[in-house]
């Protein structure tokens, strides 16, 4: 079993829902995120998802654009990132990490450090799954095996846009979970429809097997609960990306803590 496998099955077993938030990794400041992981692991987070910072995402509104885009300028790519988990996990080996990001940092990696070296090296530094937007079910099937050799597992996307069909392709090759994006749109934009998503996760459920993260759209614990009574987990990123740009280096970590905390416990309650 995968850390994620681990990690969501011991939450299932005590009925609790995964806390998983999303930073930009080398956001808000290009040394900070080692420190913010453990501040969010400490305040309650099951899963974290990090983001790679890429220059022409598709699926993330302006404000994980804006980090994203404030992390390039730091220099961060997907090498540094990878040294942030090395970094994590000197003193965290329990927290799952999954990388989020977009097919051409990963395929430019291979390029210039040889064949599947990105699987080694995420691998080897402690990430724990990846999440490819870009990157269509049909076409990674040997990807995902070669993660999950590797005990990673292959995330995906579905949204309420997607047919049968295509979560079927979704359920032979995703493992660890599946991130169901509760909106039409990017990160950050609309209103989420509680009652939509609830119509939605058993038709996903007919197909895959894996827990079911809820994500977009997710800013306050009142919001999370409700999303919580019928996903496996709630995942939480622009809003949480808000709060801590501006703030002073020495204020990150507390101000990430003090909210996540918050969800945390509404979702417990």
């Amino acid at each position: 079993m995968s850390r994620i496998d681990t990690t969501l099955s011991h939450l299932k077993a005590q009925g609790r829902k995964a806390l998983i938030p999303f930073v930009t990794a080398g956001f808000p400041f290009a040394d900070s995120t080692p420190a913010l992981m453990h501040a969010m692991a400490s305040a309650g987070a099951d899963v974290i998802e990090l983001g790679v910072p890429f220059s022409d995402p598709s699926a993330d509104g302006p404000v994980i654009q804006k980090a994203g885009d404030r992390a390039l300028a730091f220099g961060i790519g997907l090498s540094q990132v990878l040294a942030m988990v090395r970094e994590f996990r000197q003193t965290n080996s329990n927290t799952p990490v999954v990388l989020m990001g977009y097919a051409n940092p990963i395929e430019r990696y291979d390029q210039k450090h040889g064949t599947d070296s990105f699987i080694r090296d995420a691998s080897a530094a402690g990430v724990d799954g990846v999440l490819v937007v870009d990157y269509p079910p049909e076409e990674c099937v040997e990807f995902a095996a070669k993660l999950r050799a590797h005990s990673m597992d292959l995330i995906f996307l579905l949204a309420p846009t997607s047919t049968a069909e295509r979560m079927q392709q979704v359920a032979e090759v995703a493992s660890g979970y599946v991130y169901y994006v509760s909106l039409k749109g990017v990160t950050g934009s609309g209103a989420l429809d509680i009652d939509a998503v609830e119509a939605m996760l058993p038709r996903i459920r007919q197909h895959v097997s894996v827990p079911v993260g809820v994500g977009f759209g997710i800013r306050d614990a009142q919001t999370a609960k409700a999303i919580s009574r019928v996903a496996d987990a709630v995942v939480i990123g622009s809003r949480l990306i808000q709060l801590i740009d501006h703030e002073p280096a020495e204020r990150v970590n507390a101000v990430a803590a003090e909210f996540l905390s918050g969800i945390r416990q509404a979702l417990d309650a």
